[in-house]
């Protein structure tokens, strides 16, 4: 590791005498750019990150000198891939600046690529609100280059991040929308039944049973497949257990479900919030009688 280390630094060193030497302004650049890169490589192998990081930026500085923007771009995502592994606030400060680059240069499937990668970062630090902004922004640079599976797949951890901050309007029209654009795609539209089992479980969570009576009614418009599902059944289910105010009826139809479809973690939650406000209304109920 020493050895690395220290070739790196040779490397390093050699790179800013090239810099700050005479010569002809575009082959310094060039030369010091072949230096860092090779400077940066030791750092790695050495497990040295953060001089690996940083040398990455001195890397781009170099390129944005050459005005070659695509190879500032990626160098700023190298470094944000060695700061990972220590300073994730570096890492997205390194991400944000190749997605302005790759902007710039109208590459904006590559903005976006990277817009997730820095949403990825915040969740990975229970950020979620940043995590849900980054998400957005991905989405909408993937839907305007039409690459709708990315986009969709992001627009779903909204709509995740966006129910479990109890923003459940938000995480409804997103799922809804995601059921209407693969109604109509032979591949996607067997998820339809999930996307609309997630968007009837954020319209429990609301607690307008009459909302969620016409929301059912909505998507058996939308997919008339639907009303057959078990995913449909478990939602009426709900609904009508939340009418009756019956938490024994709740508990069976989920268990019902449960039994021949594990629920994830995500469902389970917000199912166990429908499930306390209905315990709730029963022993306020019960106070009363």
């Amino acid at each position: 590791m020493g050895d690395q280390s220290a070739r790196g630094e040779e490397f390093e060193k050699n790179a800013e005498k090239k810099l700050n030497s005479w010569g002809f302004f575009g082959s310094k650049y060039e030369d010091a750019a072949d230096l860092f890169e090779k400077a940066a490589n030791f750092f790695k192998l050495a497990k040295s990150w953060d001089r690996a990081g940083s040398i990455y930026v001195k890397l781009a500085n170099c390129h944005l000198k050459l005005e070659s923007h695509h190879e500032a771009a990626q160098a700023y995502v190298s470094a944000a891939h060695c700061y990972k592994k220590t300073s994730p606030k570096e890492a997205v400060s390194c991400l944000q600046q190749a997605v302005n680059m790759f902007c710039d240069i109208g590459r904006l499937s590559m903005a976006a690529r990277y817009y997730k990668e820095i949403a990825e970062l915040y969740e990975s630090e229970q950020n979620i609100e940043q995590a849900m902004d980054y998400y957005e922004k991905a989405a909408d640079f993937f839907q305007s280059e039409e690459v709708s599976t990315s986009a969709n797949q992001c627009k779903q951890k909204v709509a995740q991040f966006a129910a479990q901050i109890e923003q459940y309007q938000k995480a409804i029209e997103i799922y809804e929308d995601i059921a209407r654009q693969s109604i109509t795609n032979n591949l996607l539209k067997y998820g339809v039944k999930g996307h609309l089992l997630n968007a009837g479980i954020c319209q429990l969570c609301k607690g307008d049973v009459v909302a969620i009576t016409n929301a059912l009614e909505r998507y058996q418009d939308l997919d008339p497949t639907f009303s057959g599902t078990r995913e449909c059944r478990l939602l009426s289910d709900i609904a009508s257990a939340m009418d009756e105010e019956d938490v024994t009826k709740f508990t069976d139809a989920v268990k019902e479900f449960d039994s021949m479809t594990p629920l994830d973690s995500w469902k389970t939650s917000l199912l166990l919030r429908v499930k306390e406000k209905l315990k709730a209304k029963e022993l306020e109920e019960d106070d009363l009688t």
